[in-house]
């Protein structure tokens, strides 16, 4: 997702192009804690890149190189710009793999965790930018350690992308549900499915956006905020869904990281789903949902305590119903894009394995069952992070 070059507004022939960025876990592969080691580990990574591609020929398409996170124990890898979801899934796994293989030159290893199960305290990664937050957010930056999957999709304008924003804005709870994969933190059980969005709730420019209407209002809102002095930039606009500003993008950030890869493809997969329905809709002139910020924050709550285990917020009635049946309500309402795009059997799969399943959130609470040490569901994790 670093090949800015590549991005450009417009709305050619085809299906949306999309991709991913996901955050891991940098662990001692017996000990499980976390290891201060990304420059380390990015270092090697870009050396294996660059011998992987040499010579004067463009480098063929594949994913990013991986890069250092606010925490030295965090690494980011991500996908160039896909177009089918098979691309996208092979490069998700590839950047894992690679990371992995990177990790354990290091002496360490990777792991989909989107909270840190042990008890340990992180080491901020040496950057300037990294210390003026620190440095700003104090304390808040100590305990804030969490991985988290961004997914972009691409946009024909600005116009569009606020369009989709608006109309999004309901169905971001239940993919929040479904990424669901940090119920362990510093060596306690929260009892919720997704601790990780609950920490992030702290930051003052995170969580659900109003309804903007127009480019304007999003970029007056920004400029409020920067004006503010709260916001280091204006990369620390924070809401669960925004306009990129390096990429011309939507770029939904409700999600945890997933413990499964093919989570995280799901994850994707409805997401673009849910950018081209609202962008349809949005240009026939139907009006978004006018539920207000403060429902949409109960709804997120649900779906951060309960994962796909209790009730959600119905988008449709925000009334609770069993999660199942508004995950239905969501392959329905994007049900057209999934078929333009050859998804809809594997979205319906994935939606019916998770459900099943259970998120990574109940894999990781099945993996700890008999084991107080937390060892075993960092060793589950590993294991499930790089598919072979």
């Amino acid at each position: 997702m670093r090949n800015q070059q590549r991005w450009v507004y417009h709305r050619g022939e085809g299906l949306r192009t999309f991709g991913v960025e996901e955050e891991l876990l940098l662990v001692d592969p017996e000990t499980g804690l976390p290891q201060p080691l990304a420059g380390t580990v990015t270092e090697i990574a870009a050396w294996h890149a660059a011998a992987w591609h040499s010579g004067d020929e463009p480098r063929t398409e594949g994913p990013e190189p991986a890069k250092p996170e606010l925490y030295s124990e965090q690494l980011e890898i991500g996908t160039s710009p896909c177009t089918t979801t098979s691309q996208l899934a092979d490069q998700l796994r590839r950047a894992r793999l690679a990371a992995a293989a990177a990790a354990k030159e290091a002496g360490a290893a990777v792991a989909a965790l989107a909270t840190p199960p042990v008890d340990f305290g992180p080491l901020l990664t040496p950057d300037d930018r990294y210390r003026r937050i620190h440095d700003r957010y104090a304390h808040l930056v100590d305990e804030e350690f969490a991985c988290a999957c961004h997914v972009h999709v691409h946009l024909a304008s600005p116009e569009e992308g606020v369009g989709v924003l608006d109309r999004i804005r309901p169905w971001l709870a239940p993919l929040l549900a479904l990424s669901a994969n940090s119920p362990y933190f510093q060596g306690v059980d929260t009892g919720y499915a997704s601790w990780r969005h609950q920490l992030w709730q702290r930051w003052p420019m995170s969580g659900p956006s109003e309804l903007y209407g127009d480019v304007e209002a999003y970029e007056r809102t920004t400029r409020e905020m920067l004006a503010s002095d709260v916001l280091i930039d204006d990369h620390m606009v924070y809401f669960d869904a925004r306009l990129s500003r390096r990429y011309p993008t939507v770029e939904i950030r409700v999600g945890d990281v997933c413990l499964d890869v093919e989570d995280t493809v799901l994850l994707a997969v409805l997401s673009r789903a849910l950018v081209e329905t609202a962008a349809r809709e949005w240009r026939r002139g139907r009006l978004p949902d006018p539920v207000s910020t403060v429902v949409l924050r109960l709804a997120a709550w649900r779906a951060s305590r309960y994962g796909l285990g209790g009730e959600l917020l119905h988008p449709l009635s925000w009334r609770p119903a069993p999660a199942g049946e508004v995950l239905s309500a969501l392959l329905d309402h994007v049900r057209p894009a999934l078929e333009e795009a050859d998804d809809l059997k594997r979205a319906e799969q994935g939606v019916a394995r998770v459900l099943t399943r259970g998120t990574g959130a109940d894999l990781q609470r099945a993996a700890h069952a008999g084991d107080p040490s937390l060892a075993s569901v960092i060793v589950e994790a590993v294991r499930r992070t790089t598919p072979a």
